[in-house]
């Protein structure tokens, strides 16, 4: 064998990642951490532009004379909830929306990016929300709350598998180089 030859035999890869089974469910898993950054800024964008009194007063005005047949009970309980809320604690909404934001958005570039951390990442803040989410389905059940919950169990439990079977090919590849 020539130089250049056994160089490239012995030479451990430049990086191990996901099974190419999984790739397409880690592609999917980003795009939809992607999508809640996105929607996030939206709502941090929007809240920001209601700390103002007038914007808040505004969009109360603009609930109150929507033409809005067979739903008027959802549109006054939301307008009650807007004006007990106020326009001085929308900041606060911004900054965590955006909060939240960035944490999804590193998930998401990290999973696209194929990047091993990312996985870990992506479990660990998951999983931190799932007790939340589980006592909010508990207390107040609603169907897109359980859904969100049975998602992000399931994006929980298919990372954690992916994320050991990429440990172990990088340890196999590792024992087969050194």
């Amino acid at each position: 064998m020539s130089e250049i030859e056994t160089t490239v035999a012995v030479a451990p890869p430049a990086r191990t990642a996901a099974p190419p089974s999984h790739r397409a469910g880690l592609r999917v898993i980003a795009i939809y951490e992607v999508i809640k950054t996105v929607c996030l800024v939206l709502v941090a964008i929007a809240a920001f532009h209601l700390d103002r009194q007038q914007n808040f007063e505004q969009l109360v005005h603009w609930l109150e004379h929507l033409p809005l047949t067979g739903s008027n009970e959802l549109r006054w309980h939301l307008v009650g909830a807007l004006q007990e809320f106020g326009p001085s604690r929308f900041v606060a909404v911004g900054l965590v929306a955006l909060g939240y934001a960035v944490l999804f958005g590193i998930e998401g570039v990290g999973l696209l990016m194929g990047k091993y951390w990312a996985e870990w990442f992506t479990v660990i803040a998951t999983a931190s929300l799932i007790p939340i989410e589980l006592y909010e389905t508990l207390l107040r059940f609603g169907w897109l709350k359980l859904a969100a919950l049975v998602g992000n169990v399931a994006i929980v439990v298919y990372l954690v598998r992916v994320a050991l079977q990429t440990r172990e090919l990088r340890r196999a590849a590792h024992a087969r180089f050194h």
